[in-house]
């Protein structure tokens, strides 16, 4: 689910914000960014729990209305479509996925229903739920099809939610698109089974390589600060170094130790990751000085021997 990307971005925010030299301690800075890419896969278990409580709500709407002492013929028989929507009840069904809510105690929706209540309306009330329930065939790619759509065009853009999701942990802002776009992916991979496999649940890091890497880009980042910002400083000897964004210094520092000290990783992925990045967070110009400066150290680098990337095509 975690991209390389995201990794990046994670190590950036902390190192930002770390406040120690290179001989300072910094365990506590360290746990922290494990911490904030661990609770990423919280974040992913909260949004899909969340469309599940939705279904529920549904299911429990619709049994509401048919008892009640004067229903209405289409209370009494309602269209049930949605409720039996192939791939929602693939997403209840996860055994799997029901034992991580248990593991990590995602229990957010028994305190905070009204969230529930929130996307529920929504989605009932948009032109994609109607237009689903009037058509009267529909299987699995179709029940699909409109999951995909609702979470894309309902879900995921609702503001309240988003409100929501910042008041409960500042860093799921940034996690928030990564994590969407990761529940789109499974939904779009999802097939009709009847067997125990599960569809919704996945580890959080490709690999370990991928963990190892966070550290290590984290670790080897702060332990050689003055050697970086020596390096970023004989290339902007002509710059005011007031001017230059301190996160331009962070990226910097990143990219040349990537360069550097991740022999395995092709110096374009790099310099393009980082700039990429940079558009992100950083000034509108950033991304040119950034680019202007790691072209000129790449070449410095080659010409002295000093790249020791392994494998084909990593220059």
């Amino acid at each position: 689910m975690l991209s390389r990307r995201h990794i990046r971005v994670k190590v950036m925010q902390v190192l930002y914000a770390f406040r120690g030299s290179e001989s300072d301690d910094f365990s506590k800075d360290q746990k922290f960014l494990m911490y904030s890419i661990d609770n990423m896969y919280n974040l992913y278990l909260l949004m899909m729990s969340l469309l599940i409580e939705v279904h529920k709500k549904a299911e429990n709407y619709l049994e509401k209305s048919q008892k009640k002492h004067l229903a209405t013929n289409e209370e009494k028989n309602p269209n049930r479509k949605f409720i039996n929507n192939e791939l929602m009840l693939l997403l209840r069904g996860d055994k799997q996925l029901e034992k991580e809510f248990e593991s990590y105690k995602i229990k957010n929706w028994e305190l905070d229903g009204e969230y529930v209540e929130v996307i529920f309306k929504a989605i009932v009330t948009s032109d994609l739920y109607l237009e689903y329930m009037q058509t009267k065939t529909s299987d699995f790619k179709k029940d699909k099809e409109f999951v995909i759509s609702i979470f894309k065009e309902v879900v995921a853009p609702n503001e309240k939610l988003y409100d929501y999701i910042e008041d409960k942990n500042l860093t799921w802002l940034d996690d928030l698109p990564t994590v969407n776009t990761f529940i789109l992916k499974r939904f779009k991979k999802a097939k009709p089974s009847s067997g125990s496999e599960s569809h919704f649940t996945t580890p959080l890091y490709k690999d370990i390589e991928d963990k190892e890497y966070a550290l290590n880009l984290f670790k080897k980042t702060l332990l050689n600060q003055s050697v970086l910002a020596n390096e970023i400083s004989k290339k902007t000897k002509n710059w005011d170094s007031e001017r230059i964004a301190n996160i331009d210094h962070v990226l910097l520092k990143m990219a040349i130790c990537e360069l550097k000290s991740f022999p395995s990783i092709p110096t374009k992925v790099t310099i393009n990751e980082y700039l990429e990045i940079s558009k992100e967070y950083s000034t509108p110009k950033s991304s040119i000085f950034i680019n202007g400066i790691l072209d000129k150290l790449v070449k410095e680098y080659q010409e002295k021997g000093k790249l020791n990337k392994v494998g084909r095509g990593l220059m």
